[in-house]
């Protein structure tokens, strides 16, 4: 599967969190638009269907995400 550029998820998520602050999937037409294309192109971007799901893989995508390393260690 071919990987977004780091800038272009942090783009997408960026505008995707302002259009959900302004609550444009409830306004008119040229917001509602905005809002499903800035969606469309976070879950193709990310290879999801879920905007949520999206949401959460671009977090993991983008640099700096996984600081810590959170796998289990064996003894």
């Amino acid at each position: 599967m071919l990987l977004a550029h780091p800038a272009v998820l942090e783009d997408l998520l960026q505008r995707y969190k302002a259009l959900a602050v302004l609550r444009a999937d409830q306004g008119g037409a040229e917001s509602r638009q905005e809002y499903e294309n800035v969606v469309y192109g976070l879950c193709v971007a990310t290879g999801t269907s879920d905007i949520d799901a999206a949401v959460i893989a671009a977090g993991y995508r983008l640099p700096g995400a996984r600081t810590e390393d959170d796998s289990v260690l064996t003894a």
